[in-house]
């Protein structure tokens, strides 16, 4: 007697076609299609979720850059400043206190500059 598994396949191709819901043309209406894309999209998420990492921290640098030349320094120096008079704040902070707290960012531009004097 041979088993069928009818119902068992049926549940994994509904599974696999509720997931690819919104996907256009017959990539949600056919399974192999939309099983396809489906190993794709889970594919670009997986590179994306570290691509965003990536941007995110481009994001931060240029606005760091922008708020250091308005005090005739910019990005790099102002780093290296900051790593010799052993002030360890990361990019997303400065880029914050850039946005929000303009004298303690420039509080942190003249201890760099002092640093980078010495």
């Amino acid at each position: 007697m041979r088993v069928k598994g009818g119902t068992v396949t049926r549940a994994r191709r509904k599974k696999v076609l509720k997931r690819a819901k919104g996907y256009f043309g017959s990539k949600h209406l056919l399974y192999r299609t939309a099983n396809e894309q489906l190993l794709h999209s889970l594919d670009y998420a997986y590179v994306s979720r570290r691509l965003i990492k990536r941007d995110y921290r481009k994001l931060w640098i240029v606005r760091i850059n922008a708020a250091c030349r308005k005090y005739d320094i910019n990005y790099s120096t102002m780093m290296y400043g900051l790593k010799k008079a052993n002030i360890n704040v990361n990019r997303k902070m400065l880029s914050e206190m850039a946005i929000t707290d303009e004298k303690g960012f420039a509080s942190l531009v003249a201890t760099a500059k002092d640093a980078l004097a010495k």
